[in-house]
């Protein structure tokens, strides 16, 4: 599957679990929740996948933990605010 219509498919996710929780939860009952709409849509999940660095001749041990891998491809690290702030804009 092309990354685009994965990322398609984790953007509608991405709605319907704002939607159904709203927002002010912690992030690990987001992702779990993105990681279940996900699975239902028919995509890979794994959930807190460890990434590897190099760093020069070094493989570190542990680069960074990923929240969400799908399809192999696209990596979805999930943020939770309390609120969230309203954003000023200007029309040209």
């Amino acid at each position: 599957m092309h990354e685009n219509a994965i990322a398609t498919k984790v953007l509608d996710a991405a709605f319907i679990v704002h939607s159904e929780l709203g927002s002010g939860l912690l992030e690990s009952v987001y992702e779990s929740a993105m990681e279940w709409e996900l699975t239902q849509a028919g995509l890979f999940v794994q959930r807190q996948l460890p990434i590897h660095v190099r760093y020069k001749e070094a493989k570190l041990e542990l680069g960074f933990r990923a929240d969400l891998v799908i399809e192999r491809t696209v990596i979805i690290e999930v943020k939770a605010v309390e609120a969230v702030p309203a954003v000023a804009y200007r029309v040209l």
